[in-house]
């Protein structure tokens, strides 16, 4: 076999020549290999984590300040209660949207596996591995997530043979609760300490977990934890005041002082509902007062409403894309904007691919990627009418071949149309 311009085989010394310059990433990659070849199979390290459950616990600004203190601890940085929050924040429907449009943008792009020195030059026979295949869509997805909550620990499950394609039989994430990544460790407990973590950057584990992300990130839900928050909190009080305030009070006045007949127009009142009736004692008032304050939603509605902007900022760095726009001219500024972060949020993906994903490919036996990378197809694509102009301007300046019309257009032609012989003027007869 031969990788990164060195022949490996069972002679091949177990550390590389003194002349040959290798990243730390072909170091390893290097060494694993060289270790394959004393080794008739190679299993997956289980990763035992002590699990518990995850409790929802009311979440607020103060307590996101305290987990972010926390997490940034040089003593004993944590970042569980942290995640608490994050949980609480990934659930707001407004940023679950937000971020699914650049998912959806992202992992839809068409991707093109390419010769790592020529751009141009294709490898088709590479498409089997990753076409419609669940772990490398599963992959991607982590990677993007890593942007959101500061790291992602990958794990790969077995490389196993799939009609004679080299698949892994799964992809998940590692517990965040259970990562330390400023120290590049795992805890089987939650709540240990740092200094009592596995070291996932060395084997076994190094087989079989990718880290993504920066050690000392924290995310951008660390960003959008308080907006989200306050509008959570913000809907609670819209609840609370629709409960007290959005209904007519009842409101029943008598002049009998027995207690049993007081009792009744009680009972009566609470359960006046729709096509109520009541029979009261003699003396009995029965008043609905309506609530005056008919503007007060608009404290809850606009608070709502300058979370969710200030929350589409942060991801995408404007709101027209997001929110109700009127002008044409703005949303196509705004929707520009939204492309450039998809555009970032690819090229995140494509790096974490080419450095990380392909190399740890060739580690476990798929072959034909040692001079492999892959790129996302960017072809601008047009609408039918767009590519209908354009073809008129075409033909009106040069000869188009007929191949393209039918390859693009899907219509059939035969032959081409021949022009018409103009009609002689009828006072020529005349003459």
């Amino acid at each position: 076999m031969k990788i990164l311009g060195i022949e490996i085989n069972r002679a091949t010394p177990k550390q590389p020549d003194a002349g040959i310059q290798l990243s730390p990433e072909q170091y390893r990659l290097y060494n694993h290999l060289v270790g394959r070849m004393n080794n008739k199979s190679v299993e997956k390290a289980v990763i035992e984590l002590v699990e518990q459950t995850k409790y929802l616990t009311k979440q607020d600004v103060g307590k996101w300040r305290q987990a972010w203190q926390r997490a940034i601890s040089v003593e004993w940085p944590s970042r569980f209660d942290l995640h608490a929050v994050y949980r609480d924040v990934e659930i707001d429907n407004h940023l679950t949207g937000v971020i699914g449009q650049i998912k959806k943008e992202v992992l839809q792009k068409e991707v093109v596996i390419v010769d790592r020195m020529d751009n141009s030059k294709e490898i088709p026979e590479l498409r089997p591995y990753i076409d419609d295949a669940q772990w490398f869509i599963d992959f991607c997805e982590y990677v993007i997530d890593a942007e959101f909550w500061g790291f992602s620990l990958i794990e790969f499950g077995n490389a196993i043979d799939v009609n004679g394609i080299k698949k892994f039989d799964g992809v998940d994430i590692i517990d965040r609760d259970h990562v330390v990544p400023e120290h590049d460790v795992f805890l089987k407990h939650f709540s240990d300490n740092y200094k009592n973590g596995i070291n996932y950057t060395e084997p076994p584990y190094s087989n079989w977990v990718l880290p993504v992300g920066k050690k000392k990130n924290l995310g951008l839900y660390n960003k959008l934890a308080p907006h989200a928050l306050a509008k959570k909190n913000m809907l609670a009080f819209w609840d609370k005041f629709g409960e007290i305030f959005g209904m007519p009070i009842r409101i029943g006045k008598t002049s009998t002082s027995n207690a049993k007949d007081r009792n009744d127009v009680s009972d009566m009142l609470k359960n006046m509902g729709a096509a109520a009736w009541g029979l009261f004692p003699d003396g009995t008032d029965i008043e609905i007062k309506e609530t005056t304050r008919g503007d007060s939603w608009q404290v809850y509605d606009k608070r709502i409403e300058r979370a969710n902007s200030e929350m589409s900022k942060c991801v995408v760095h404007q709101t027209m894309t997001t929110d109700n726009g009127s002008s044409k001219s703005q949303s196509e500024t705004h929707l520009t904007i939204q492309e450039f972060v998809v555009e970032y949020f690819a090229r995140l993906v494509r790096i974490a691919i080419n450095d990380k994903l392909i190399p740890f490919m060739i580690m476990h036996g798929f072959k034909g990627w040692e001079n492999a990378k892959v790129k996302f197809d960017d072809t601008e694509e047009y609408t039918v009418d767009e590519q209908v102009k354009i073809l008129d301007l075409l033909m009106n300046h040069y000869d188009v071949d007929i191949k393209y019309i039918e390859e693009n257009f899907n219509v059939p032609i035969t032959a081409k149309k021949q022009a018409a012989h103009p009609q002689p003027p009828m006072n020529r007869f005349f003459d």
